[in-house]
């Protein structure tokens, strides 16, 4: 099945290639971002890419953005293809602001060893796995090469944000978490946890990056949560994390995915999509051809990009 690993038109200046994501110079000086089928997990980039990932987080970020632009401005300016969003050029503040709901993943297992306090928050004795928290807590962690738990004290004593920047930005955070926690409710899912990122233009915060994406966040079936919390199963790419985990040989994870699993975790990916938009990914409607092809088509539409035939074959 025909999938997008790398987009590098040598007319559009490479800023930055993420795990997932390849940033773009765009002519008018915004920034282009390319959503890939890369899948990352345990801190590396799988051999095997996932058909319509990158379309699924392209247009659930876009969808959420559009939600939420009454709580804080966002960075989109137009979605060009289904794996394509141009932005603003933004000054990203590299702080992630992790909002939970439930105790569950790496909060869980350092409860479960004794740690009792999270970003400057403690959290009682006697909880058990999955229990939800009365209010949704803000666990900061900070963007650097393993990011890192930190207090909001120490955000602003080693010269992250300000007092007013942060306290800003944690409002704004339990607001979008409000938002996308009662629009999930009524369709049956719950949004257990996620993280957002801020920059600021020209002064003002807005929000960039991501937003309520299986890769951004945890999502559980209402359904299967009131069935047994405690086994409740993540809506999200838990499935492939737990794949590479059985079939873990010498201490290390396979590097690429069998086909058959490759297929569900894609299938997984647009139900979400399905799930949450309320109708299906458009470019899985029908068997794309060649997403390269489509996404150049597209951002020449767009004016971004002037390719001949030949560089539609070759890149």
């Amino acid at each position: 099945m025909n999938t997008l690993t790398h987009f590098a038109p040598p007319q559009l200046p490479l800023l930055h290639r993420g795990k997932v994501r390849d940033s773009l110079r765009a002519p008018s000086g915004d920034r282009l971002i390319i959503v890939t089928d890369r899948l990352s997990a345990f801190d590396s980039v799988l051999e095997t890419a996932i058909p319509h990932k990158g379309a699924v987080l392209n247009g659930l970020a876009n969808f959420w953005f559009a939600k939420t632009a009454h709580i804080i401005p966002n960075h989109v300016i137009k979605l060009i293809d289904a794996n394509a969003m141009l932005v603003k050029e933004a000054e990203p503040i590299k702080v992630e602001m992790v909002v939970r709901n439930y105790i569950t993943g790496s909060m869980l297992r350092g409860y479960q060893k004794g740690q009792r306090t999270f970003s400057g928050v403690t959290v009682p004795d006697g909880l058990t796995k999955h229990q939800k928290f009365p209010e949704p807590i803000v666990t900061p962690t900070t963007k650097e090469e393993s990011d890192r738990e930190i207090t909001p004290e120490n955000l602003v004593s080693e010269g992250w944000v300000s007092k007013e920047l942060y306290d800003q930005m944690k409002e704004k955070s339990l607001a979008l978490f409000k938002v996308g926690s009662e629009l999930l409710k009524e369709k049956g899912i719950i949004l257990v946890d996620t993280k957002y990122e801020f920059g600021l233009l020209n002064g003002q915060l807005i929000l960039i990056d991501e937003m309520h994406t299986p890769d951004s966040s945890r999502f559980w079936s209402a359904e299967d949560y009131a069935r047994n919390p405690e086994t409740a199963e993540q809506m999200d790419k838990e499935y492939v994390r737990q794949w590479l985990i059985a079939n873990k040989q010498d201490g290390q994870y396979p590097r690429a995915l069998t086909p058959e699993v490759a297929k569900e975790a894609s299938r997984r990916y647009l139900d979400i999509y399905e799930r949450v938009v309320g109708e299906a990914l458009p470019t899985a409607k029908t068997e794309d051809p060649d997403v390269r092809a489509r996404l150049l088509s597209n951002l020449v539409a767009a004016g971004l990009l002037k390719a001949t035939d030949e560089e539609l074959r070759t890149l």
